[in-house]
């Protein structure tokens, strides 16, 4: 129902946005067919209120919002919002035209003698669960709370009825459900699509929220509620408003030309103010894919020669025994991936086949997906024997570092240095640090010696190969992290819409105004304040059901 009725909005959408119905200073085909004297023509009196409109048009233009469907075009839906199980409680979610009705028929305060009583809005009662047929048999002694449009998540009439989280009793309550004419099970994330399309969230604080829900580090928290909560929002309708404002410049132009009430330099300020914007994107877009790299995770290889210590410290990572830890050389001979929070940040951590020539075809085997899992990592750890690399020379110590692990190495590689306890004359980490001109630590994976520096250093260093300090998050004033593809995939579209416009000339105001209207059309894809149901499918499936 609801993928009709989107249909139905995007035909009437692009209905009301074609040339011939956009406003006059608007319209494409006059735009485009205007005869090159017309601007002489059109030299008038230019005034604030005429700028004024002009701003507005513009941003009409470029940033239509998505308008809100009526309640006559849907079905009232419900579903499990907590996951199935036992629990101590578990939320069943109505929501649409007809939940008022849900109530009616289900729900009896408790303290009554039976009978229907009206809910006070947004006030959790306690109540009984009944059969909506005529037998009104209890189905739950539970809570119930009622929210009246349009103050609730979806914007409409929304009734959550808070159960006891047995499998039994979910089943009993969802089942009767079903049985009610007017309601329908919910689809993947149509809860949250409902908000999206009522205006109370943008497809960045949609994100933003899945994001949430799947978070299992600091950072990913930080970051996905940022999202949530508009920050991310706020700042491309920055950008988006900084574009418009270009526009309305350029648009001013058009119309009236450059008559004795129209400023000097309107076309070199609109210039200037997009240059501004384009660096401010390209800076964006200059952050190493940091936000999807958190969001997904950081890819960490640990190689080394055999028996070094990498499964020893992958198990000491992980907190557990992971990885199979033997005295003989080349146990590991495949990729052992884990998944871990390290210092607030979600890392995949791949321990690899320990790098040494043999002559035995599977370890050669791991050897060579070693070798592309430190290559294609997006940090690694080099892990050594202290008293196998080190000896001291006269002029003071020196590295033996095998040449199969020195072609490996890379400005992204940090290194430590195990087994420090076999070691006769101790050596500092800062001497380390200066032999290998990389990052590095001493440590005991045997005793346990130096590990608790060697974590601390490591999630720091973490953090400024992302550029990200958890402990120094100001959102306001940080730029919005990429955290997915997508919004790249428009931010550039909007960089070489803003190229184009700065290569035009002030002869060229027409063209010119097209790519100014591209690049606020871009930038509006990200938050979804234009017509995006080519991406909805993408945002929306991931979601659980009662979402």
């Amino acid at each position: 129902m609801w993928r009709s009725s989107i249909h139905a909005y995007l035909s009437n959408l692009k209905a009301h946005t074609c040339p011939t119905s956009l406003p006059t200073f608007l319209n494409r085909s006059r735009l485009l067919h205007r005869p090159q004297n017309s601007v002489d023509r059109c030299r008038r009196v230019h005034s604030n209120k005429h700028f004024s409109t002009h701003v507005q048009g513009a941003r009409l233009y470029a940033d239509p919002h998505v308008p809100t469907l009526s309640d006559s075009q849907r079905h009232t839906i419900y579903a499990l919002s907590t996951p199935p199980g036992k629990a101590g409680v578990a939320v069943v979610r109505v929501s649409g035209p007809d939940a008022f009705l849900v109530w009616k028929r289900m729900v009896r305060i408790r303290g009554g003698k039976g009978e229907y009583r009206s809910p006070v809005p947004w006030k959790m009662e306690r109540c009984r669960i009944i059969q909506p047929e005529e037998s009104g048999e209890a189905l739950d002694d539970g809570l119930a709370v009622y929210f009246r449009a349009p103050r609730s998540f979806t914007k409409e009439d929304v009734v959550e009825l808070h159960l006891h989280s047995g499998r039994a009793i979910v089943s009993s309550v969802l089942s009767a459900l079903s049985k009610l004419p007017f309601c329908r099970p919910a689809e993947p994330g149509e809860f949250t699509r409902r908000a999206f399309e009522a205006g109370g969230l943008d497809l960045t604080q949609v994100e933003g929220l899945k994001d949430l829900i799947d978070a299992e580090t600091e950072g990913q928290r930080r970051i996905a509620l940022r999202a949530a909560g508009g920050i991310v929002k706020a700042q491309f309708d920055e950008l988006r408003s900084g574009i418009i404002r270009c526009l309305a410049n350029v648009e001013a132009l058009i119309d009236f030309g450059e008559g004795e009430d129209i400023e000097d330099g309107v076309y070199d300020h609109a210039r200037l103010q997009a240059q501004l914007l384009l660096v401010t994107i390209r800076e964006h877009l200059d952050d190493k894919r940091r936000g999807e790299i958190i969001r997904s995770g950081i890819r960490l290889a640990i190689f080394g020669p055999p028996n070094a210590g990498k499964s020893s410290l992958l198990n000491f990572f992980a907190q557990r025994e992971a990885a199979i830890v033997t005295p003989v050389p080349g146990t590991t001979r495949d990729i052992l991936e884990l998944s871990l929070d390290i210092g607030g940040l979600p890392v995949i951590v791949a321990d690899t086949a320990g790098l040494r020539k043999t002559n035995d075809i599977v370890e050669i085997i791991g050897i060579e997906r070693a070798n592309v899992a430190v290559q294609t990592a997006n940090i690694s750890l080099c892990v050594l024997s202290l008293p196998e690399v080190l000896e001291f020379a006269s002029d003071g110590p020196q590295l033996r570092i095998p040449k199969a692990l020195k072609q490996l190495i890379t400005p992204n590689t940090h290194f430590l240095f195990n087994k420090s306890d076999l070691l006769k004359s101790p050596i500092s980490s800062q001497a380390l640090c200066s032999l290998t001109g990389k990052p590095a630590w001493t440590a005991s994976l045997t005793t346990g010696e130096g590990l608790t520096k060697f974590l601390e250093g490591f999630s720091v260093a973490l953090q400024n190969r992302l550029r990200y300090d958890l402990h120094e998050d100001r959102p306001s004033s940080q730029a919005p992290l990429i955290t997915r593809a997508r919004h790249r995939i428009h931010l550039e579209s909007a960089c070489r819409f803003l190229e184009a416009f700065l290569r035009t000339s002030p002869h060229d105001v027409v063209l010119g105004a097209e790519e100014l209207r591209y690049a606020a059309q871009a930038v509006g894809k990200v938050s979804g304040s234009i017509d995006v149901e080519d991406v909805l499918d993408s945002v929306f499936k991931d979601f659980c059901i009662g979402k």
